[in-house]
């Protein structure tokens, strides 16, 4: 499923689907296959033994907070990939998808430069989704020939995950993502996956000790690109220059490890802007974005 992300990476980068690039499907399975592979179902798609679609359904389940609350996903969505050569094959990923999530609702982020796969879903009785309107994502790119001198206040400090150790970088996320329902757990998974990397795996130390912030970058060998995912700011920390300094200097260990370019993706609705002026404020321009599409649970 990687390759096959490197791949469309390299030929159609504004068809890399949501949740379907290289760093983001390493992120979504390290996290979570310890505690929600029970509710996934994945068909992948060969052509003369080549990787060429995938599907990957998350259908209902209960989702257990680290507070102890539980959350009822009652809807299925999917992530997936058709290889641009294969377009044709989306028919089969979404009669499959409607196979294995009927009888609920299903969701799907097809990307808005994908014409044929979007008649494809349409065809097949899924809409924009009025509920997600704010919710679309979009995916920013920059080069790393010119990065700024990152600045941090005094007493502040970047760390890597190595040095921070397993508590202190899940702590970081869950602090920036309270929602979250990360764990030391997931966190010793997620390192096993194959483009872990713990020197780019960034932090910024408080003076009080606290981990500020965090970004993960995942290197692209290949094409020699680097993704930022995740990226969060502990609340108390926000508006200090932080996330920007930390971000430039991700861009400078990923550079030193051989990437020429970065991404990263964020919500890009116009109600929905603070990370998006983040992003653009060192460097970022919008690559590509996705289109929320949803399909009634009654609707066969």
């Amino acid at each position: 499923m990687q390759g096959l992300a490197q791949r469309v990476t390299a030929t159609h980068p504004g068809l890399v689907n949501s949740d379907a690039s290289y760093g983001e499907l390493a992120w979504n399975w390290g996290r979570a296959h310890a505690t929600e592979s029970h509710a996934w179902r994945r068909r992948l798609w060969f052509a003369d033994n080549d990787l060429v679609a995938w599907g990957w359904a998350q259908l209902p389940r209960q989702v257990r907070r680290r507070d102890g609350s539980t959350h009822d996903i009652t809807g299925a969505y999917l992530a997936y990939q058709v290889d641009p050569d294969h377009a044709g094959l989306v028919d089969e990923v979404i009669d499959w998808f409607d196979g294995v999530a009927s009888g609920v609702e299903r969701t799907v982020l097809p990307c808005a430069d994908d014409e044929f796969g979007l008649r494809r879903w349409a065809a097949h009785g899924y809409s924009e989704d009025q509920s997600a309107l704010d919710d679309w994502t979009q995916l920013n790119e920059r080069d790393l020939t010119d990065i700024a001198e990152p600045v941090l206040p005094h007493g502040f400090r970047f760390r890597t995950a190595a040095e921070a150790g397993a508590e202190a970088v899940v702590r970081a996320h869950v602090d920036a993502w309270p929602r979250s329902v990360y764990t030391v757990e997931a966190y010793e998974d997620l390192r096993q996956t194959a483009p872990y990397r713990e020197d780019l795996h960034v932090l910024v130390e408080a003076p009080d000790g606290t981990m500020a912030c965090s970004a993960i970058m995942w290197l692209d060998e290949v094409n020699r690109t680097a993704e930022f995912e995740p990226v969060g700011t502990h609340p108390d920390f926000r508006r200090r220059g932080l996330a920007t300094a930390m971000l430039l200097h991700g861009m400078r260990l990923a550079r030193a490890a051989g990437a020429t370019h970065m991404t990263v993706a964020c919500l890009g609705a116009e109600g929905r802007p603070a990370a998006r002026e983040l992003y653009y404020g060192v460097g970022f321009r919008m690559l590509a974005r996705d289109v929320p599409l949803v399909k009634p649970a009654d609707r066969a």
